[in-house]
Protein backbone atom coordinates (compact mmCIF):
# COMPACT_ATOMS: atom_id res chain seq x y z
CA UNK A 1 0.00 0.00 0.00
CA UNK A 2 1.52 3.52 -0.98
CA UNK A 3 1.55 5.92 1.43
CA UNK A 4 0.04 9.86 0.38
CA UNK A 5 1.07 13.03 1.38
CA UNK A 6 -1.27 14.53 3.08
CA UNK A 7 -2.97 17.57 1.36
CA UNK A 8 -2.46 21.14 3.11
CA UNK A 9 -3.76 24.29 1.34
CA UNK A 10 -2.75 27.19 3.34
CA UNK A 11 0.25 27.75 0.44
CA UNK A 12 -2.65 28.67 -1.58
CA UNK A 13 -3.54 31.46 1.01
CA UNK A 14 -2.16 34.58 -0.60
CA UNK A 15 -3.21 34.31 -4.34
CA UNK A 16 -6.52 33.04 -2.96
CA UNK A 17 -7.15 35.71 -0.55
CA UNK A 18 -6.06 38.23 -3.27
CA UNK A 19 -8.15 36.89 -6.14
CA UNK A 20 -11.04 36.23 -4.16
CA UNK A 21 -11.55 39.82 -2.10
CA UNK A 22 -10.74 41.60 -5.97
CA UNK A 23 -13.54 39.45 -7.77
CA UNK A 24 -16.32 39.79 -4.37
CA UNK A 25 -15.40 43.36 -4.56
CA UNK A 26 -15.48 43.69 -8.18
CA UNK A 27 -19.34 41.64 -8.50
CA UNK A 28 -20.42 43.64 -5.23
CA UNK A 29 -18.77 47.22 -5.96
CA UNK A 30 -20.20 47.11 -9.45
CA UNK A 31 -23.45 45.63 -9.13
CA UNK A 32 -24.22 48.10 -6.29
CA UNK A 33 -23.06 51.27 -8.25
CA UNK A 34 -25.49 49.62 -11.26
CA UNK A 35 -28.45 49.13 -8.88
CA UNK A 36 -28.19 52.22 -6.94
CA UNK A 37 -27.54 54.83 -9.87
CA UNK A 38 -30.47 52.86 -11.82
CA UNK A 39 -32.68 53.56 -8.66
CA UNK A 40 -32.51 57.00 -9.04
CA UNK A 41 -32.69 57.35 -13.38
CA UNK A 42 -34.40 57.10 -15.83
CA UNK A 43 -32.43 56.32 -18.63
CA UNK A 44 -29.66 53.74 -18.98
CA UNK A 45 -27.20 56.43 -19.79
CA UNK A 46 -25.83 57.71 -15.73
CA UNK A 47 -25.55 53.81 -14.65
CA UNK A 48 -23.64 53.06 -17.99
CA UNK A 49 -20.94 55.62 -17.21
CA UNK A 50 -21.11 55.21 -13.31
CA UNK A 51 -20.48 51.29 -13.31
CA UNK A 52 -17.99 51.76 -16.15
CA UNK A 53 -16.16 54.42 -13.42
CA UNK A 54 -16.87 51.73 -10.71
CA UNK A 55 -15.10 49.18 -12.74
CA UNK A 56 -11.94 51.12 -13.70
CA UNK A 57 -11.38 53.10 -10.46
CA UNK A 58 -12.39 49.63 -8.18
CA UNK A 59 -9.68 47.78 -10.59
CA UNK A 60 -7.13 50.76 -9.76
CA UNK A 61 -7.68 51.22 -6.23
CA UNK A 62 -7.69 47.42 -5.80
CA UNK A 63 -4.18 46.81 -7.35
CA UNK A 64 -2.88 50.31 -5.60
CA UNK A 65 -3.78 49.09 -2.20
CA UNK A 66 -2.81 45.67 -2.27
CA UNK A 67 0.83 46.85 -3.48
CA UNK A 68 1.25 49.82 -0.70
CA UNK A 69 0.13 47.25 1.64
CA UNK A 70 1.93 44.06 1.03
CA UNK A 71 4.62 45.90 -0.09
CA UNK A 72 4.63 47.26 3.73
CA UNK A 73 4.22 44.26 5.23
CA UNK A 74 7.29 43.02 3.20
CA UNK A 75 9.36 45.92 4.29
CA UNK A 76 8.84 45.22 8.06
CA UNK A 77 10.01 41.73 7.34
CA UNK A 78 12.64 42.66 5.25
CA UNK A 79 13.53 44.42 8.54
CA UNK A 80 12.94 42.11 11.31
CA UNK A 81 15.26 39.74 8.64
CA UNK A 82 18.28 42.29 8.79
CA UNK A 83 18.29 43.04 12.75
CA UNK A 84 17.83 39.64 13.42
CA UNK A 85 20.75 38.79 11.19
CA UNK A 86 22.92 41.34 13.03
CA UNK A 87 21.73 39.94 16.11
CA UNK A 88 22.93 36.46 15.36
CA UNK A 89 25.96 37.88 13.77
CA UNK A 90 26.77 40.05 17.22
CA UNK A 91 25.38 37.16 19.91
CA UNK A 92 24.69 33.46 18.11
CA UNK A 93 25.35 31.98 21.52
CA UNK A 94 22.10 34.12 23.06
CA UNK A 95 19.85 34.15 19.84
CA UNK A 96 20.72 30.18 20.47
CA UNK A 97 19.40 30.02 23.77
CA UNK A 98 16.47 31.93 22.58
CA UNK A 99 15.56 29.41 20.27
CA UNK A 100 15.38 26.63 22.20
CA UNK A 101 13.53 28.47 24.88
CA UNK A 102 10.66 28.69 21.97
CA UNK A 103 11.10 25.13 21.47
CA UNK A 104 10.33 24.43 25.40
CA UNK A 105 7.55 26.26 25.06
CA UNK A 106 6.14 24.34 22.26
CA UNK A 107 6.34 21.15 24.25
CA UNK A 108 10.16 20.03 23.64
CA UNK A 109 12.24 18.90 26.56
CA UNK A 110 14.82 20.99 27.61
CA UNK A 111 17.74 19.12 26.52
CA UNK A 112 15.72 17.92 23.22
CA UNK A 113 15.25 21.82 22.43
CA UNK A 114 19.17 22.90 23.02
CA UNK A 115 19.82 20.01 20.39
CA UNK A 116 17.77 20.72 17.91
CA UNK A 117 18.72 24.78 18.04
CA UNK A 118 21.93 23.73 18.22
CA UNK A 119 21.99 21.84 15.00
CA UNK A 120 19.32 24.68 13.77
CA UNK A 121 21.93 27.14 13.63
CA UNK A 122 24.35 24.99 12.44
CA UNK A 123 22.02 24.21 9.09
CA UNK A 124 20.85 27.67 8.60
CA UNK A 125 20.26 29.78 11.90
CA UNK A 126 18.19 32.67 10.04
CA UNK A 127 15.86 30.51 8.34
CA UNK A 128 15.10 28.91 11.27
CA UNK A 129 14.62 32.02 14.17
CA UNK A 130 12.85 33.67 10.60
CA UNK A 131 10.52 30.81 10.74
CA UNK A 132 10.29 30.07 14.61
CA UNK A 133 11.13 33.13 15.92
CA UNK A 134 9.25 35.80 13.69
CA UNK A 135 7.06 33.49 11.65
CA UNK A 136 8.14 34.53 8.43
CA UNK A 137 8.80 31.78 5.51
CA UNK A 138 8.05 30.92 1.99
CA UNK A 139 4.36 30.37 2.68
CA UNK A 140 3.81 33.23 3.80
CA UNK A 141 6.47 35.92 2.83
CA UNK A 142 4.48 38.85 0.96
CA UNK A 143 4.83 39.16 -2.84
CA UNK A 144 3.36 42.78 -3.65
CA UNK A 145 3.42 42.68 -7.40
CA UNK A 146 1.16 39.08 -7.54
CA UNK A 147 -1.18 40.42 -5.09
CA UNK A 148 -1.89 43.67 -6.38
CA UNK A 149 -1.77 42.15 -10.29
CA UNK A 150 -4.28 38.94 -8.52
CA UNK A 151 -6.48 41.74 -6.87
CA UNK A 152 -6.68 43.75 -10.03
CA UNK A 153 -7.59 41.06 -12.76
CA UNK A 154 -9.82 39.42 -10.52
CA UNK A 155 -11.74 42.88 -9.73
CA UNK A 156 -12.06 43.47 -13.62
CA UNK A 157 -13.54 39.73 -13.86
CA UNK A 158 -15.79 39.94 -11.23
CA UNK A 159 -16.94 43.59 -12.10
CA UNK A 160 -17.03 43.02 -15.44
CA UNK A 161 -20.14 40.38 -15.13
CA UNK A 162 -22.75 42.52 -13.32
CA UNK A 163 -21.34 45.56 -15.63
CA UNK A 164 -22.19 43.55 -19.05
CA UNK A 165 -25.97 42.80 -17.31
CA UNK A 166 -26.48 46.58 -18.29
CA UNK A 167 -26.42 46.14 -21.64
CA UNK A 168 -28.62 42.89 -21.75
CA UNK A 169 -31.78 44.28 -19.84
CA UNK A 170 -33.73 46.89 -19.79
CA UNK A 171 -33.70 49.76 -16.84
CA UNK A 172 -36.60 48.12 -14.67
CA UNK A 173 -35.54 44.98 -14.72
CA UNK A 174 -31.63 45.72 -13.55
CA UNK A 175 -32.32 45.91 -9.93
CA UNK A 176 -33.83 42.16 -9.64
CA UNK A 177 -31.43 40.69 -12.51
CA UNK A 178 -28.29 42.29 -11.09
CA UNK A 179 -29.25 41.02 -7.61
CA UNK A 180 -29.93 37.49 -9.10
CA UNK A 181 -27.13 37.33 -10.86
CA UNK A 182 -24.55 39.00 -8.71
CA UNK A 183 -25.46 36.92 -5.80
CA UNK A 184 -25.06 33.90 -8.07
CA UNK A 185 -21.61 35.28 -9.08
CA UNK A 186 -20.75 35.38 -5.67
CA UNK A 187 -22.14 32.32 -4.69
CA UNK A 188 -20.55 30.52 -7.11
CA UNK A 189 -16.88 32.65 -6.09
CA UNK A 190 -17.32 31.95 -2.65
CA UNK A 191 -18.23 28.16 -2.62
CA UNK A 192 -15.18 27.40 -5.30
CA UNK A 193 -12.83 29.44 -2.85
CA UNK A 194 -14.15 27.35 -0.18
CA UNK A 195 -13.51 23.98 -1.64
CA UNK A 196 -9.79 25.01 -3.08
CA UNK A 197 -9.03 26.05 0.44
CA UNK A 198 -10.60 23.03 2.38
CA UNK A 199 -13.05 25.58 4.55
CA UNK A 200 -17.03 25.08 4.79
CA UNK A 201 -18.41 25.36 1.28
CA UNK A 202 -21.94 25.79 3.07
CA UNK A 203 -20.87 28.37 5.44
CA UNK A 204 -19.00 30.45 2.91
CA UNK A 205 -21.89 30.83 0.38
CA UNK A 206 -24.60 31.58 3.14
CA UNK A 207 -21.87 34.09 4.43
CA UNK A 208 -21.32 35.59 1.12
CA UNK A 209 -24.97 35.91 -0.10
CA UNK A 210 -26.14 37.64 3.44
CA UNK A 211 -24.03 40.33 3.20
CA UNK A 212 -24.32 41.30 -0.73
CA UNK A 213 -28.42 41.30 -0.11
CA UNK A 214 -27.38 43.64 2.44
CA UNK A 215 -25.39 45.85 0.76
CA UNK A 216 -27.35 45.89 -2.08
CA UNK A 217 -30.65 46.60 -0.52
CA UNK A 218 -28.90 49.37 1.13
CA UNK A 219 -27.24 51.00 -2.06
CA UNK A 220 -30.31 50.46 -3.68
CA UNK A 221 -32.41 52.60 -0.62
CA UNK A 222 -29.93 55.23 -1.21
CA UNK A 223 -30.54 55.24 -5.36
CA UNK A 224 -34.14 55.93 -4.67
CA UNK A 225 -34.29 58.59 -1.48
CA UNK A 226 -31.99 60.56 -3.74
CA UNK A 227 -33.92 60.04 -6.89
CA UNK A 228 -31.68 62.14 -9.08
CA UNK A 229 -33.24 64.70 -11.70
CA UNK A 230 -31.57 63.23 -14.78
Amino acid sequence: MSEELEKHYVNRSNWIRAAVLGANDGILSVSSIVVGVASASTTKDPVLIAGLAGLVAGALSMAAGEYVSVSSQADIEQADLEREARELEEMPELEEKELAKIYVRRGLKPETAAEVARQLHEHDALGAHARDELGINEITSANPLEAAGASALSFLVGGGLPFLLIFLFPLEQLFWIEYLFSVSFLALLGGASAALGGSSVKKAILRITIWSTLIMALSTFIGSFIQMPI
